[in-house]
């Protein structure tokens, strides 16, 4: 008879403004398809924000790029080509324009929360999914309110619950704490995926890399 596929816990810690993340996620994803008859993964979405001091108007991308790490506008337009041609080999579509925004994520990883503690298998990934395609693909703002519950509604989410957390500070200490959690841990930069609380993969790999680290993880946990 065939082997059981090996259960394997994903820590994903992003954020859903981070295009490598968009990236690492339909990697991980496809590798662990090619994997399917070896390994399932139990996924676990973990906050990180890229601009935790953004203020609520967002910023011009172009400014912040090069506020935050000094690249001119033909640096920035060579990235936007490697990020496109890489979210392509996945799967993934990005409109990468240079006179997009950037913005805050706080709430939108407080709803990522929500359905982390209270959701039905598989809807965190729904969302995280269809909030990274609602700023990298259809270029909205992940902090909006009514941008965020829109998406719920299409997920066929709870959106009375989604707009009561939203009206309040409900979760918010426990994003913080999560947060604080894995910025102990080293965690500087995203995508950081934890393969059952111990291996570190950073970036956004390629799919061999990602399948090549589940073999070896499973082959460990068995």
């Amino acid at each position: 008879m065939p082997a059981t596929p090996v259960t394997l816990k994903i820590d994903f810690v992003s954020d859903v403004v981070c295009p490598w993340c968009a990236v690492g996620l339909h990697a991980l994803e496809r590798a662990a398809e090619a994997l399917k008859d070896e390994v399932v993964l139990e996924w676990h979405f973990r906050p990180f924000e890229l601009n935790p001091g953004m203020a609520p108007e967002g910023q011009d991308m172009a400014e912040h790029l090069h506020e935050k790490y000094g690249s001119t506008p033909g640096q920035q337009a060579q990235m936007r080509e490697l990020i496109t041609a890489r979210g392509a080999e996945v799967g993934f579509t990005f409109h990468l324009d240079q006179r997009s925004r950037t913005w805050n994520t706080f709430d939108a990883h407080r709803l990522l929360h929500w359905l982390g503690e209270e959701g039905q298998d598989g809807q965190q990934r729904a969302l995280k999914h269809a909030l990274l395609a609602a700023y990298f693909t259809e270029g909205r703002n992940p902090s909006d309110h009514a941008v965020l519950l829109a998406i719920v509604a299409r997920l066929g989410l709870d959106q009375a619950r989604a707009a009561a957390i939203l009206a309040s500070d409900e979760y918010a200490d426990a994003v913080r704490a999560e947060e604080a959690h894995y910025q102990r841990l080293g965690i500087r930069s995203v995508p950081s995926i934890i393969l059952n609380d111990r291996h570190l993969i950073s970036g956004g790999q390629p799919v061999e890399v990602f399948e090549q680290a589940l073999r070896q993880v499973a082959a460990q946990a068995q």
